[in-house]
């Protein structure tokens, strides 16, 4: 396949998306060490990595050829929310958890509907019938749900009045 199908383009972007999750989960661990969250991300960098080598193997069945560019820019992207999701920037570690978190979660509902996007396409592409898809599908949304009580209680952190 040419690097410019639609197909390309689109698992391309989002396996650089899945390397910027990976970093931005070992970030969130990294500065809440000894925390529930940081227990949580660790258990959740493990099925991002497993999601992240199936989407690889989905994209070697279809013969889609990985693009260092996207990964390049992937990496940049994760860079650039680093600087931007600094303390120094946004003037609050509890506004800097929210956005990281939020911005995680934006990741792994952008990973389902990859996943329900390539279900929609299944039956033309026969060489995704040995993955399941829904099964994908249904573990992005618990992983969506596991981040959930975090993130509410980041934002609670973040947004309530001072000294409450």
């Amino acid at each position: 396949m040419a690097e410019t199908e639609p197909l390309d383009v689109y698992l391309n972007d989002h396996l650089a998306g899945s390397a910027a999750a990976v970093e931005l989960d070992e970030r969130i661990r990294d500065n809440d060490e000894g925390t529930p969250l940081a227990a949580h991300m660790e258990k959740l960098a493990l099925e991002v990595e497993k999601d992240r080598d199936i989407l690889g193997d989905v994209m070697e069945r279809l013969g889609v050829v990985r693009s260092t560019p996207k990964q390049v820019a992937g990496k940049v992207l994760e860079t650039l929310s680093r600087m931007r999701l600094n303390q120094r920037i946004t003037g609050s570690p509890d506004v800097t958890r929210l956005l990281e978190l939020e911005t995680l979660s934006v990741g792994i509902e952008g990973k389902l509907l990859m996943w329900r996007a390539l279900s929609e396409v299944a039956e033309t592409r026969p060489e995704l019938a040995e993955f399941d898809l829904a099964a994908l599908a249904a573990q992005a949304v618990s992983q969506r749900a596991g981040v959930e009580p975090f993130r509410l209680e980041a934002a609670a952190a973040a947004l309530s009045p001072a000294g409450e």
